[in-house]
């Protein structure tokens, strides 16, 4: 689905942040990535997500080479990722419902097509009595679920997730950590960025270890 040959990244003429990564992500596998704060988790997150081109190396998404992609293709591939960002970046003045939606409004889909799903997908995590409400209403954990909906509503073949139960409370972060792991068995690769010691202890997944620029993998 996903693979890295010897990439490098740094930003402007900074250091390499990110030095020689090489790995794959398979279809329909789960995987966390971690390690220390400053380790460049998010970086590679970012560069997973197309948001970010590497400073050196080779990236092909989807069986494509990313450095021959063109800008006005990008939006078609990332629609196969849905990613969850630690700010959550809701749109206040629109509804949970409506936030969730969004990403099928901008496909040009109409709401008689979506509505079912969005209000199924709402109720899935745990948000069926709070889908009219504007997200400076919601708590933390209620915006953190209502990004993980909206990343899910398009069905992606991949979910990145950056730091997804960082505002949780453990309780609420083993209900999601159950939401990635059934999404992951109906077909979605699952890449989760976390620093929980906890939450890696509680599924036997491959882990992926950043330190001083560099990934090791432990399948």
């Amino acid at each position: 689905m996903i693979r890295f040959e010897n990439v490098g990244l740094r930003y402007g003429m900074g250091p390499e942040i990110l030095r020689d990564l090489t790995f794959q992500i398979e279809p329909q596998s789960f995987q966390f990535l971690t390690g220390p704060s400053g380790a460049g988790k998010t970086s590679l997150i970012r560069l997973l997500f197309m948001s970010l081109r590497p400073t050196r190396g080779l990236i092909r998404v989807f069986d494509r080479d990313l450095s021959v992609i063109s800008k006005q293709e990008l939006p078609e591939l990332r629609r196969k990722i849905g990613v969850v960002f630690q700010d959550f970046r809701l749109l206040d003045h629109l509804t949970t419902y409506e936030n969730v939606a969004l990403p099928l409004r901008v496909l040009g889909k109409e709401e008689s097509d979506y509505r079912a799903d969005v209000i199924e997908l709402l109720k899935w995590v745990g948000l069926g009595d709070r889908m009219h409400v504007l997200p400076p209403v919601l708590s933390g954990g209620e915006k953190q679920r209502a990004a993980i909906a909206r990343a899910l509503i398009t069905r992606p073949d991949m979910l990145l997730a950056d730091e997804p139960t960082g505002n949780v409370d453990p309780p609420l972060a083993r209900r999601l950590l159950r939401l990635f792991i059934e999404l992951n068995k109906l077909g979605t690769s699952v890449v989760i960025a976390t620093h929980d010691i906890a939450l890696l202890e509680q599924v036997d997944a491959r882990r992926m270890v950043l330190a001083d620029g560099r990934l090791s993998i432990f399948d």
